[in-house]
Order: structure tokens, then sequence, then C-alpha cells
């Protein structure tokens, strides 16, 4: 199996043209049916977090199958170097999320990866090509509608991460404690038919809204978009899904797949809309076993 030379990360990344389908060999989904395929012109998705226990690599790999687009950006926070420094966790389900996209692209998908501070390590390789992914610091891409939206991660418009790292790298292990917490309350919410309920995003937005964070971290990003010239932004690193208008500027966040399960597309005609997955998994398969689990995290 061929290798890209990524340092720090030796993941078999890719894999020969003709090789095996990147779908797992133990669960070998239905091929989507014509009417269940997403086929839009750009699809952003940001904060994977791949290599930690809270990616939803599963329900994220469904929605990679259902998708078909012509630009798929990679907004950072795509693999979780700061978790896998402290403790390896890599499961099959991770390795076949990164085959897909690697698969997409050897289809003619474009692809473009923008890091993000968890995978800050790609910045060292920006203006390099792995596997038919591009990797930039940022860029501006264009809608069909021929409005201009500057794509970043976010994270150099947060001040926890810029001038405190030790802070943030303690923020990240309490969340992950957060997220285990998590998965445990739900299962016992799921055995008495309840739904599911986040705790780390009903305490991110409690504490977020006592210091004004996300609205601060909002209009910084949108500020710098209109400095650069752009009609909007596309961000994610807040784990916070929203497309608003922010004095003039279009900000759209296309949230994470920890947590909300969003990506945001553009429509061929140019609009754009967040897609919230969980409730389309629901939707499309209300007693699958995917969908437990996703209700159960």
């Amino acid at each position: 199996m061929k290798r890209e030379p990524w340092p720090l990360l030796d993941l078999p990344i890719d894999a020969p043209p003709d090789g095996p389908s990147d779908d797992p060999p133990d669960e070998p989904p239905t091929p989507p049916r014509a009417g269940d395929t997403l086929r839009v012109r750009t699809v952003w998705i940001s904060d994977l977090h791949l290599g930690t226990p809270g990616c939803q690599a599963e329900a994220l790999l469904d929605f990679l199958r259902h998708v078909d687009c012509a630009t798929l950006y990679l907004v950072g926070d795509i693999i979780d170097g700061w978790q896998l420094r402290r403790s390896w966790y890599w499961p099959q389900a991770h390795n076949d999320v990164v085959q897909k996209i690697l698969r997409k692209a050897r289809k003619g998908t474009r692809v473009v990866f923008v890091p993000g501070n968890h995978d800050e390590f790609a910045r060292r390789y920006v203006s390099h090509n792995f596997g038919g992914v591009d990797v930039v610091e940022d860029c501006m891409h264009v809608t069909a509608d021929g409005r201009r939206l500057w794509v970043t991660h976010g994270d150099l418009f947060d001040g926890v991460i810029q001038c405190a790292r030790w802070l943030a790298i303690a923020g990240d292990v309490a969340y992950e404690w957060t997220l285990k917490f998590n998965r445990w309350f739900n299962r016992a919410r799921a055995r008495l038919g309840l739904p599911y309920w986040s705790l780390s995003r009903y305490l991110k937005l409690k504490v977020k809204r006592a210091v004004s964070y996300v609205g601060e971290f909002e209009a910084a990003v949108a500020r710098e978009a209109r400095r650069r010239g752009a009609d909007g932004v596309v961000c994610g690193h807040i784990h916070h899904a929203e497309l608003r208008d922010i004095d003039g500027m279009l900000y759209a966040n296309d949230g994470d797949w920890v947590e909300s399960l969003s990506a945001l597309v553009e429509w061929p005609e140019g609009r754009l809309e967040i897609i919230d997955w969980s409730a389309r998994l629901g939707q499309r398969h209300p007693s699958s076993t995917l969908s437990a689990e996703v209700a159960a995290r």
C-alpha cells in the first residue's frame, strides 16, 4: 500500500486506484438511491477530530457516501494531533473516512485542506498536494452567484489559542472527559426512551454566552473577511454551526462532527445551507443501528 509522507502521523492515507473499496469490509453499506444523493456544488466540513473517541466517524462516512460535489473543503481539525500525541486512537472507521475523502479526490472532486490548530502540523506543508488533496493556509471561494468567501479554520481569532496555548490544551482534555460522560449519560437516556441531549454543547453555550466568546469570535472573523475584500467568511473551530449576516458580511460556520454532525453546502445556483446530518439520518433510517448509535453518543 502506498503511503504519503505525512510526518508525525504515519497513516495509510492512500490506496491504489484499482484497489479494494473504501467501504468497511465488515459492514458493506447499501448504495444510496438516486433520490438519496445530495448533489451540490460545494461542501465545507470541519472539526472531524479523527483520532478521538468523540469523532462520529460512522455518521460522517454515511454523509460522504451520500454527497456528490465538485469541491470539498476540509476546514481544519480534521485529524486531532493533540489527542493522538497523548494517546493513540485510530479505529477502522476513522481510516475509512480518510480513504473515502481520497477516493473522492481520485474520482475528480477538488479537495482542499485548510489546517486548524489540532492538525497544525500540516501547516508546514502548505502549497503541497497529498493524494490529490491541496493543503492551503486559507483560500478564497467564489460561489456560483459571484460572491467571494474567505475560507479559514478560525483559530487565529481565538485569543485562548493564540495567547495561552497551555490553557487551550487543558480545556481540550476537559472537553474529552465531558464527551465521555456525555456518551454514558445519553446511553442511559436512550434506555429510558429519551432523546439525545448534548451536555458539552449546553455547557459551552452557557459559558461562551456569559463571556460573549461566540459573538466576539464571529465579529472578529467577519471584520477580517471585510478587510480582505471578501463578501463573507466560512470557518469552523468553535463547533457552533451558524449562517447569518454580520454588519453586511456573510458569516458561515460549518459546525463539527463530534456533536452537531453538520456541514455547509452550496447549491448549484449559489445558495448556501447548513445541513444537519443527524436529522437526515433519523428521517432516512429511524430504527437503524447507525441512528441508534448517533443518538446514544
